[in-house]
C-alpha cells in the first residue's frame, strides 16, 4: 500500500531560521528518531542509527532555499537513496501570523511493501518530531551540551 502523511506545527521563529535548522545535518540527532548517533561524511551524507531497530540509515539533505523546501533522500545504502521525506517551511505572513513565526510541515511517503506497523510508527514519530523541533528551535536547547549526569539512587 502506498500513500503519504503530513504533520505540521507553528514555530515562533523566522522561517529562514527554521529552514537553516532543518538543513543542518549536524542537528538531525537532536530531533530525528530515524537517525540517532549521527555521523556526517565530508560530502554531507548523514549516517545514523534507527532508534526502533538499530538499522543503519543513510540520508542526504537536498535544500531548495529559494522556496524553503527540503528533500530528504533516505535509504538503507548510501548508493540507493530515494526522496521519501519532504519539508516545507512557510513564513508566518503567508498563514496570517507574525513574520517571525512560520509553519513547518513534514510529509512522509509510504512506499509499497511498508507494513502497517512500520507506517504507524513512522507517522507517530513524525508527529512527535515536529513538536520536538518546535521546542529545540524556540529555546535553543541542545541536550548534547549537558554535562554527564550523576548516577541516581537505586530503585
Amino acid at each position: 500500500m502506498t500513500g503519504a502523511d503530513t504533520t505540521s506545527v507553528r514555530i515562533d521563529r523566522p522561517a529562514e531560521e527554521v529552514f537553516a535548522f532543518m538543513t543542518d545535518p549536524g542537528k538531525m540527532d537532536l530531533w530525528s528518531f530515524g537517525t540517532w548517533r549521527v555521523s556526517v561524511k565530508s560530502d554531507g551524507l548523514v549516517v545514523g542509527t534507527a532508534i526502533y531497530d538499530g538499522a543503519q540509515v543513510f540520508v542526504r539533505i537536498e535544500p531548495h532555499p529559494a522556496r524553503l523546501l527540503i528533500d530528504y533522500q533516505v535509504g538503507s545504502a548510501a548508493d540507493n537513496l530515494q526522496p521519501r521525506i519532504f519539508v516545507r517551511v512557510t513564513p508566518g505572513t503567508v498563514i496570517g501570523v507574525a513574520g517571525d513565526s512560520c509553519l513547518l510541515m513534514i510529509t512522509a511517503l509510504r512506499v509499497d511493501g511498508m507494513d502497517d506497523t512500520r507506517w504507524n510508527r513512522l507517522t507517530r514519530a513524525h508527529a512527535l518530531e515536529v513538536e520536538l523541533i518546535k521546542s529545540l528551535v524556540e529555546t535553543g536547547f541542545d541536550h548534547r551540551t549537558l554535562p554527564p549526569s550523576e548516577p541516581g539512587p537505586s530503585v
